[in-house]
């Protein structure tokens, strides 16, 4: 294997991994329940969702950076 199919396939798997996550989280938005009072303004993050969001933001990066490497073609 050479090293463009490794990053292809990281590139790969980051991508799938990203869209599984951005499901996983829970919603931000009230909807309608925001304008009736409803919508709680600050809530206290579990850890379960701050790790979600650390994981998430990692996957981005590298997902991003990848994107990048491989589309300026600096990997021959």
């Amino acid at each position: 294997m050479k090293l463009i199919d490794i990053l292809e396939i990281a590139w790969l798997i980051s991508a799938l991994s990203l869209i599984v996550l951005v499901l996983l989280h829970s919603p931000k938005g009230d909807g309608i329940a925001g304008i009736g009072g409803q919508a709680q303004l600050f809530t206290s993050a579990k850890s379960a969702e701050t790790s979600l969001n650390r994981i998430t933001w990692i996957l981005t990066i590298l997902f991003m950076g990848l994107t990048v490497i491989l589309s300026a073609g600096w990997v021959g």
